[in-house]
C-alpha cells in the first residue's frame, strides 16, 4: 500500500515538485552556509591580518586584491553574478532571458565570499537567492517541465536562499510572493513552503542562523507603550527619507562608476581599496559588519557612535554597491536601520524618559529594510522570526508600513526594478509569453547559411543534393536572385509525369515563391506558415535571398528565450560601433567585403576585389577596423580617422575607375573577426575577401586569431589571400599569369572555379593548370573532378584556350603542390577545399598553411558559404 501511494506521489506534478522543492531547499540551505561559513572565516582572517600589520596598510591592499578577483571571476565566468542578484533573479522570473545555472549559482558563491571577505559593507542574503535560484535552475534543466514549473521552481529555489540565510522559512514564502513572482496559486505557494521550511531547518540544523544574538538579547524582552506611537511614527518617517535617498545614491553610484569606463574587476577592486582605506581610519569594531549590527541592538545608549556608524555604513555601501561587486542590501539596510532605531530611540528616552534604544534599533532595522526592499511584511517577518519576540510586532507595524508609504511617496517604485531599467531592461507585469513571437523578427531566428541550387542543374543532379542532405526543400537562385523554390513534393511530381533526369529544375520548381522580409515578425511568419500549409520560407531582402527559416526555428527560438539560452559563455565584447561611412547605390546583385589594413596589400587586394565585382555585378563594401581597450566603449572612444581614410580613398578611385557601386565604413571595436561577423551580417555580404599572413604562431589556431574565426563563422563565401613577394607601394603588384589550381571535387572546389574567370583578369596571357593530385600508389586515378571542372571552365569563351588540367602523383597534397610551384613556377595557387578533401584536411594537418609556408607565390583558400 506505501510504496504504490509513494510511486503515484512521485509520478504526479505534484508529486515531482515536491520532491524537487525538497531537494532544492537542502541545496540552497548547504549554499548559504558554506556562504556564511567562508564570510566568517576569510573575515576573521582579515581583521586578524590588521592587528597584525598595520591597518592603513592592511585593510587597503586586501580591499584591492581581493575584490579584482572577485570582479574578475565575475566578468570571465558569470557576468550575470554581479550586484545583489535579486534583479537578475527577479527578471529571470518574468521571462527576461537573463541566464540562471549551476556555473552562476557557483560564480556568485566564490566571488561574493570574496567580496565580502575582502571588507566591502553588502551582505550576503541577496547572493544566496541568487544562488539558491541558479541551483533551482540547474536542477529544473535535469527535469522535462514546463516554463511555468521552471519559474516555480526558481523561485523557491530563491525563498529557501532567503529563508537558509536569515534563518526565516516564513519570510522566504513571502519575499516569493511580495517581490518576487507575485504569484499565489497553490503549486507555487506549496512549492515554496517546502523549499522555504527545509532551507531554514537545514540552515538552523548546520549552524547557519543569521543574527546569532547574545543571551542578554535573547531573554531580553521589547517594551510598548502608547505614549511611544508619535516616536515610532517619527523613526518610520525617517527611515522612509532616508532610505529613498539612499536607493537614490545607490542609482547614481552605478551611474558613476559607468561613467569611468574601467572594467569591472577594476571597478571592483578600487571599492575594495577606498572602503579599506576608510575602513583603517574607523574604530575597529567597524570592520566587522555582522558584529557591528548587534553591537549597535545590544549596546547603551549612545547617540554619537550611533550617528557616526550610519554615516559610515551608508557612503561605505555606497561606494561598494555601485562598483557592481557581489554584494546584496539586505544586511546594510538592516544595520542602517539598527543604527537609526538606536538614534531615535536614545532621544526619545532622554526628552520623554520613555522607550529603549533595543526596541527602537530592532523596530527601525525593519523599517529601513521595508523601505529599501519596498517589502513591508517581509521586512516584519524576518525581523520577528530573528528575534520571536511578540511585543516588537505592533512597532514593527508601525515603523515597516510608515517607512514604506513614505518612501513610497518620495521615490516610486521597486529599486529592483530601477537597477534592471539601467541595464536596458523593462520589466512589464502584464507582459505574455506569446508576446515574445511579436518582438523577435524572421532576421533574429533565420538560417543565414542556406544550401541553394542552380536553376540550370539536372533532376538527377537534384536527386543526388536530396539524397546527401536533410532537407526537404532547396532554393533555386540565378545571380544572386531567389527565382524559386523545390522541394520533395515537386520531384515525387515529377516522377509522376515521368519527365527525363536531365531535365533542367527550373521546369519543376516552384516559381515565384512565397518570401518573407527580414523584419516581419515571427506572428506573421507563423501565419503564412499555417496558412499555406508550409515547412519553411526564404527570407529576401528585394529578391535577394538573405536566410531561410523554418518552424523548427522558431520553436527553437521562442525554448531558448523561456529557458534563458543565450549561448554567450563569458564576457562579452560591445558591439562595434561605425564613426565614419559613405553609401553608394543598391544597385548592385550582391555585396563584396573587402577588409584593409595593410597598406602594402591594401591595393592588390582591392584589384582583386574589384574583379569579382565587376564579373558578378556585385557592390563593394570596405571597411577598415580600428582597434580600442576592452576597458573602453568602442561607442564613446574617440580615434583618429585620417589613416584609415586615406586606405579608403584608394578603394574609391579603383571603385570609380571601373563604376563599381562602393560603400565604406570604418568601425571601432574590441575584437576584428566580431567587428567583421557584424558587417556581414548586417550588411547581408555574399563574398569576404580578406588577406592572410599565410601561417600563424598562435597555439591551437589554424590560420590565426582573426582569420579562423572567419573562416569558421562566416556563413558567406569567404576568399583568402596571402600575396607572394610583397613589395613596397612603388613597386608594381606581383604578377598573376601563371595559376596552379589543385582539384579535390566537393562545393568548394565549385566555388573556386566560378572565382577563376574573374580573377584571371589580374594577369595578361594567363594559363591555368588544373592539377589532382594522387597517391603514388593508385594505378589509373579518377580523373572526374578534374573533368568536370575542365568543361565548366571551358565555357568561358576568354578560357577556351588557356586551361590544361594534368593529375601528378605524390605522396602528399602539399608536397604535390609545392613540387609543382617550384618546378614550374605559378604565380598563383588556388586551394579550393572541399568538405572531404583539403579543408577538413587542413583543420587536422593545416595543409594550406604548410603550402602558403613553402612556396613565395600567391596562395588563395576559398572556402565556399556555409550551408545549413
Amino acid at each position: 500500500m506505501f510504496l504504490p501511494g509513494l510511486r503515484n506521489l512521485w509520478q504526479s506534478r505534484k508529486g515531482l515538485a515536491i520532491a524537487e522543492a525538497s531537494a532544492i531547499g537542502i541545496v540552497a540551505a548547504v549554499s548559504a552556509v558554506l556562504l556564511k561559513e567562508g564570510t566568517r572565516w576569510l573575515g576573521t582572517w582579515r581583521v586578524h591580518t590588521a592587528h597584525i600589520f598595520p591597518a592603513w596598510l592592511a585593510l587597503p591592499i586586501i580591499g584591492l586584491s581581493f575584490g579584482f578577483l572577485a570582479g574578475w571571476l565575475v566578468q570571465r565566468l558569470a557576468p550575470e553574478a554581479s550586484g545583489s542578484g535579486i534583479p537578475q533573479v527577479k527578471a529571470s522570473l518574468a521571462n527576461v532571458p537573463i541566464r540562471l545555472s549551476f556555473r552562476v549559482a557557483m560564480v556568485k558563491l566564490i566571488s561574493a565570499i570574496i567580496a565580502l571577505g575582502s571588507g566591502m559593507t553588502l551582505g550576503r542574503q541577496g547572493p544566496t537567492v541568487q544562488v539558491g535560484a541558479g541551483l533551482a535552475a540547474g536542477m529544473s534543466r535535469w527535469v522535462p517541465t514546463s516554463p511555468d514549473y521552471r519559474r516555480q521552481m526558481i523561485a523557491a529555489g530563491a525563498g529557501a536562499g532567503l529563508a537558509a540565510a536569515f534563518n526565516a522559512p516564513i519570510a522566504g514564502v513571502l519575499f516569493i510572493i511580495e517581490e518576487l513572482l507575485q504569484d499565489l496559486s497553490g503549486l507555487t505557494l506549496g512549492t515554496a513552503i517546502v523549499a522555504s521550511f527545509i532551507g531554514g531547518v537545514i540552515s538552523r540544523l548546520l549552524g547557519g542562523g543569521s543574527l546569532q544574538l547574545n543571551l542578554e538579547l535573547m531573554n531580553y524582552s521589547s517594551r510598548f507603550s502608547l505614549p511611544e506611537i508619535p516616536l515610532y511614527l517619527l523613526l518610520g518617517v525617517l527611515a522612509g527619507l532616508l532610505a529613498a535617498l539612499f536607493n537614490r545614491g545607490l542609482v547614481v553610484s552605478i551611474q558613476a562608476y559607468r561613467q569611468l569606463h574601467i572594467s569591472l574587476p577594476l571597478r571592483v577592486g578600487l571599492a575594495g581599496l577606498v572602503s579599506g582605506i576608510i575602513m583603517a581610519i574607523l574604530p575597529a569594531y567597524f570592520r566587522d559588519n555582522a558584529g557591528l549590527r548587534e553591537y549597535m541592538i545590544t549596546s547603551d545608549a549612545n547617540a554619537s557612535l550611533a550617528a557616526i556608524a550610519f554615516i559610515a555604513q551608508f557612503i561605505l555601501t555606497l561606494i561598494a554597491f555601485g562598483s557592481g561587486a557581489p554584494g546584496g542590501l539586505f544586511a546594510p539596510s538592516l544595520i542602517l536601520g539598527s543604527c537609526l532605531g538606536h538614534l531615535v530611540g536614545v532621544c526619545g528616552s532622554h526628552l520623554l524618559g520613555v522607550g529603549s534604544p533595543t526596541t527602537y534599533a530592532l523596530a527601525g532595522m525593519g523599517g529601513f529594510f521595508s523601505a529599501v526592499s519596498k517589502v513591508p511584511i517581509t521586512a516584519i517577518v524576518i525581523v520577528f522570526e530573528m528575534t520571536t519576540d511578540f511585543n516588537l510586532v505592533l512597532p514593527l507595524m508601525i515603523v515597516s508600513v510608515t517607512s514604506y508609504l513614505v518612501a513610497e511617496t518620495v521615490v516610486p517604485g521597486s529599486l529592483y526594478d530601477k537597477l534592471l531599467k539601467l541595464n536596458g531592461i523593462t520589466i512589464t507585469k502584464d507582459a505574455p509569453i506569446e508576446g515574445i513571437l511579436a518582438k523577435l523578427t524572421a532576421k533574429d531566428v533565420m538560417q543565414q547559411r542556406v544550401e541553394t541550387l542552380d536553376a540550370d542543374i539536372t533532376i538527377e543532379e537534384l536527386i543526388q543534393a536530396f539524397s546527401r542532405s536533410h532537407h526537404r526543400g532547396f532554393p533555386i537562385v540565378e545571380e544572386s536572385k531567389l527565382i524559386g523554390i523545390v522541394t520533395q513534393s515537386d520531384l515525387q511530381k515529377m516522377r509522376d509525369r515521368s519527365l527525363p533526369k536531365d531535365t533542367p529544375v527550373r521546369e519543376i520548381m516552384t516559381p515565384q515563391p512565397l518570401t518573407v522580409k527580414p523584419l516581419q515578425n515571427l506572428s506573421h511568419v507563423l501565419y503564412l506558415l499555417d496558412r499555406y500549409q508550409l515547412s519553411r520560407l526564404p527570407v529576401v531582402e528585394g529578391h535577394k535571398l538573405i536566410g531561410i527559416i523554418t518552424r523548427a526555428d522558431i520553436i527553437r527560438a521562442e525554448a531558448d528565450h523561456l529557458n534563458c539560452e543565450q549561448n554567450l559563455p563569458g564576457p562579452q565584447a560591445e558591439p562595434s560601433y561605425v564613426v565614419y561611412q559613405t553609401r553608394s547605390p543598391n544597385i548592385g546583385r550582391g555585396r563584396l567585403l573587402v577588409t584593409v589594413a595593410n597598406p602594402e596589400t591594401a591595393s592588390t587586394l582591392l584589384e582583386m576585389a574589384a574583379a569579382i565585382a565587376r564579373d558578378r555585378h556585385y557592390e563593394i563594401e570596405c571597411v577598415q577596423i580600428i582597434l580600442v581597450s576592452r576597458h573602453a566603449s568602442p561607442s564613446e572612444t574617440s580615434v583618429r580617422t585620417a589613416k584609415s581614410r586615406r586606405l579608403l580613398r584608394q578603394a574609391e578611385a579603383l571603385a570609380k575607375k571601373w563604376q563599381i557601386p562602393l560603400h565604406t565604413q570604418i568601425r571601432v571595436a574590441h575584437d576584428v573577426a566580431q567587428a567583421i561577423l557584424e558587417t556581414i551580417s548586417e550588411r547581408h555580404i555574399d563574398i569576404i575577401l580578406m588577406g592572410w599572413k599565410g601561417s600563424t604562431s598562435t597555439p591551437g589556431r589554424i590560420f590565426g586569431n582573426v582569420v579562423d574565426t572567419v573562416i569558421r563563422q562566416a556563413p558567406c563565401d569567404v576568399v583568402l589571400v596571402k600575396l607572394g613577394n610583397i613589395l613596397p607601394l612603388s613597386s608594381p603588384p606581383p604578377p598573376f599569369q601563371r595559376w596552379l589550381v589543385p582539384m579535390a571535387g566537393g562545393p568548394n572546389a565549385r566555388v573556386a572555379i566560378k572565382l577563376l574567370p574573374a580573377l584571371v583578369t589580374l594577369g595578361n596571357d594567363t594559363q591555368i593548370r588544373l592539377t589532382q593530385i594522387f597517391n603514388t600508389t593508385e594505378i589509373t586515378p579518377d580523373m572526374t573532378v578534374l573533368e568536370e571542372s575542365t568543361r565548366q571552365l571551358m565555357r568561358h569563351r576568354n578560357l577556351q584556350s588557356t586551361v590544361v588540367a594534368i593529375p601528378v602523383a605524390a605522396n602528399s597534397v602539399a608536397d604535390g603542390v609545392i613540387n609543382l610551384v617550384k618546378t614550374e613556377g605559378y604565380d598563383v595557387v588556388v586551394l579550393g577545399a572541399s568538405r572531404e578533401g583539403l579543408l577538413q584536411q587542413a583543420i587536422q594537418g593545416n595543409i594550406p598553411e604548410t603550402i602558403a609556408a613553402g612556396v613565395e607565390s600567391t596562395v588563395i583558400l576559398v572556402r565556399g558559404a556555409l550551408r545549413g
